[in-house]
């Protein structure tokens, strides 16, 4: 059983587009079994039904409103650097609902919904495996994986919202009582779940470089610093997930195949640009076809 398991990371969801597209079409790989966290989760439904035209028109064309109801920052540009500051008002605002987060994502809600149909969603559930999301569940201190196969229509859509809350920047959700938020909190890319659920081959979408190559920029104020710090937390995550996967594959016998981005696609995920997008999915797409540039190409 072969699963597609891709990470956390924002607006470079665009890059992992691009390296599945060119797997799916490419290749001709057809997986049994799709696994996301965070920007990952919104990636999978729409891979799992194979509409890639339709994955790439939402995924280069999303902006900050599509995301946020109320955005914490405001983005700045200095030389060929994009940074974000805190957006004082909508913070304040916040602070003055009694709010926990600097910001809401409710329109990131509204737009899963208009854009992943109950129709996609039968169909998945008639023709595959499975598709998986990763939240943490922040009231028991652990990471949860949410099936398809589990819940309803409505309750998943939920779920794949919750897997992208990256807190304390987005919303934080409650559910049954226990509160929730972004997956990669606790697991920034699961293949040991995909594993665990079966997966004999996997192929796993890391949105970060292998290696950084370039000493990172800290933040300037205090807002800006604090996401640099999730930041550096949330890699930290990653590389001991990588590690657990790579050991579960050995243990299994399963061959993993990993994709990194080539260089550091961006220091701030949270920005979302047309031109940026388009540019990673494209760039995704190349990397994808060089690394099997040796492999038969289905036309």
């Amino acid at each position: 059983m072969r699963a597609l398991v891709i990470s956390g990371g924002g607006s470079k969801g665009a890059f992992a587009g691009g390296v599945a597209q060119y797997l799916v079409e490419g290749l001709g790989r057809d997986y049994d079994m799709f696994l996301g966290t965070s920007t990952g989760s919104l990636l999978v439904p729409h891979l799992a039904v194979n509409d890639i035209g339709k994955l790439y028109s939402i995924f280069t064309n999303v902006q900050q409103h599509d995301i946020f109801s109320i955005s914490p920052f405001v983005q700045r540009k200095k030389g060929d650097r994009e940074y974000v500051s805190i957006d004082f008002v909508n913070s304040l605002w916040q602070f003055i609902r009694m709010k926990r987060t600097f910001g809401e994502s409710k329109a990131l809600r509204r737009n899963i919904k208009r854009n992943f149909t109950r129709e996609e969603y039968n169909r998945i559930r008639e023709s595959k495996e499975d598709v998986v999301v990763t939240v943490s569940n922040l009231s028991l201190n652990r990471v949860e994986y949410k099936s398809i196969n589990d819940h309803t229509y409505e309750e998943f859509c939920n779920w794949i919202w919750i897997s992208c809350n990256y807190i304390p920047f987005m919303s934080l959700a409650k559910v049954n009582g226990y509160e929730y938020a972004d997956g990669g909190l606790g697991c920034v890319i699961p293949i040991r779940e995909a594993i665990l659920r079966g997966a004999t081959e996997v192929d796993a979408i890391v949105l970060e470089a292998e290696q950084m190559e370039r000493t990172k920029v800290l933040g300037k104020n205090p807002f800006s610093l604090m996401m640099n710090l999730f930041g550096h937390l949330l890699d930290q995550v990653e590389k001991n997930d990588i590690v657990i996967g790579k050991l579960a594959a050995k243990n299994r016998g399963v061959k993993l195949n990993l994709y990194y981005t080539p260089t550091s696609l961006t220091e701030n995920s949270l920005i979302f640009s047309k031109p940026l997008m388009v540019k990673w999915w494209e760039q995704g797409y190349s990397y994808a076809k060089e690394k099997h540039k040796d492999e038969v190409i289905l036309e």
